[in-house]
């Protein structure tokens, strides 16, 4: 009966070796870039994480339209890539803010070659030490458009959904920050009122 069961399960997921094939090279799926197949793992999305789970893969499946394997202990080249990802996208959403620009609109923008070349210049030094050139920069975002951030566009590329993992830790990391400057501040606060105490 649970053969039957596994059997009935499976013939529900006809996209499974093109997913499972997909997540485990480490690569996102996103809604906007590929919505039939986003439709497909949403409509069976119990049956792709239980049959995952049991085969000891962790899919995680954003409600903002992306998913993706998450590996605990990745190897070094992906470490490397991953680094090297988490500083581009830091420095476009940096640029980006500072032209005023909402960091929750990313999927809008399209960087191109230009702006590479800007945010070369604005900060050659990082990624320099990073091993980034500018040649190194139109590589990495297509190593970005292999993994699911982005995709080819007009000349240029297009983020992609699965951005969100990084904005979000870089939001929680800045949010981080500001508590810490909070609770310095309020140190420095509660350290006056005690010296003004003590002159009275």
């Amino acid at each position: 009966m649970t053969n039957q069961s596994a059997t009935l399960h499976m013939g529900r997921m006809p996209h499974l070796p093109e997913l499972f094939k997909r997540f485990n090279a480490g690569r996102h799926l996103n809604r906007v870039a590929e919505p039939a197949l986003w439709a497909a793992l949403e409509k069976e999305q119990e049956h792709y994480l239980t049959l995952f789970s049991s085969l000891g893969f962790n899919l995680r499946i954003d409600g903002r339209g992306f998913a993706w394997f998450h590996f605990d202990g990745a190897n070094s080249n992906v470490n490397s890539t991953t680094r090297q990802l988490a500083l581009l996208f830091m420095l476009v959403f940096e640029l980006k803010a500072d032209e005023g620009l909402h960091l929750a609109r990313f999927t809008d923008w399209l960087i191109d070659r230009e702006l590479l070349v800007a945010l070369f210049e604005r900060s050659n030094d990082l990624l320099l030490a990073e091993g980034l050139d500018e040649q190194s920069l139109v590589s990495l975002f297509e190593r970005a458009c292999n993994y699911g951030f982005a995709e080819s566009s007009n000349g240029g590329w297009q983020l992609l959904p699965a951005v969100w993992r990084y904005l979000d830790h870089f939001e929680s990391l800045a949010s981080a920050q500001l508590d810490d400057d909070d609770v310095l501040v309020e140190a420095m606060e509660m350290d006056a009122i005690g010296e003004e105490g003590d002159e009275q």
